[in-house]
């Protein structure tokens, strides 16, 4: 058991190097079943900061694994990264895998110590949908949809993040779902149908329609968004417009274009411009991480 306050903050260096180890364990289990996490833990005295990974997958697939690559680097650079499992679409629909991101930072948070990691000041990172679902958890935290599932071992453990990164998040649901529609793509009209059910619930579960109409907490975290100027899955336009409504809810969010690249470009087309997304993210949590982020950081 490693042994230091909770409030002591961990130190991050984004261009720091660590061997680290890749282990699996069950986060949750219950009736629906087993669900694990992947854990990547850098080797060192620490404590080290904690970050939360939820894959994409429209929800309906299992893509679980399919980020290691950023994961890894991200572990290389002296985090503890928490990849977990969903509950998905069409068995689990909305809001059972926002309810599995709200629990599983909380989680994280409850037992960061095991890992030699930081309890204080976790993030959230996803892809995809899993960055629809990091946003609209950090925008509800306390949503009593989204955080159903119990912790008994932490029961006041806090599932609002110290920051979000959403990697070409699906960040207005109906806004994609009818660009779906007009192409024809039948695999994504099923994928959200498969989730929401219905456009009411798309809309309801909407991160751009709930900033645009005030419904937002006390505390909005940092967020960095990621995308290529070339995704024709999430157009660009949107996380244009949902940065700005972030902003002008009075978030500090920051959106980072690649330019010719495509909807997850981080797995699909390794090169100089994945590396330097790897990088802007080293870079967004160190700033986040600082000492003089400490007044707002207090809150999570």
């Amino acid at each position: 058991m490693v042994s230091y306050n909770d409030r002591e903050r961990a130190v991050y260096d984004p261009a720091a190097t660590f061997a680290y180890t890749e282990v699996e364990a069950v986060y949750r289990e219950d009736a629906d079943g087993a669900w694990r996490v992947r854990l990547y833990q850098p080797q060192g005295s620490g404590p080290f900061p904690a970050l939360l990974s939820v894959h994409g997958g429209a929800w309906t697939t299992d893509a679980w694994g399919n980020y290691a690559r950023t994961e890894s680097a991200l572990a290389a650079s002296g985090l503890v990264i928490a990849s977990i499992q969903l509950r998905r679409a069409p068995v689990h629909k909305y809001p059972a895998s926002v309810a599995d991101v709200n629990f599983g930072l909380r989680w994280l948070k409850a037992h960061a110590r095991a890992f030699n990691a930081s309890p204080d000041r976790a993030g959230t990172i996803g892809f995809s949908s899993g960055g629809h679902l990091v946003v609209l958890s950090a925008l509800r935290p306390a949503d009593p949809r989204y955080a159903a599932l119990p912790l008994p071992e932490s029961a006041d453990a806090s599932a609002v993040p110290a920051y979000v990164i959403a990697a070409w998040p699906v960040i207005d649901p109906i806004a994609r779902y009818r660009l779906a529609q007009n192409a024809n793509n039948t695999s994504l009209i099923a994928s959200h149908l498969g989730y929401f059910v219905d456009e009411a619930t798309m809309e309801e579960a909407n991160p751009q329609q709930s900033v645009d109409s005030g419904e937002r907490p006390a505390f909005l975290p940092p967020l960095l968004i990621i995308h290529g100027d070339a995704d024709t899955v999430v157009p660009p336009s949107h996380v244009q417009r949902f940065t700005e409504s972030y902003r002008a809810a009075g978030g500090d969010a920051d959106l980072q274009l690649f330019v010719g690249m495509p909807h997850g470009f981080l797995n699909a087309s390794p090169g100089p411009e994945a590396d330097r997304a790897v990088d802007v993210v080293k870079t967004f949590i160190a700033r986040q991480l600082a000492p003089s982020a400490a007044g707002a950081l207090s809150r999570p």
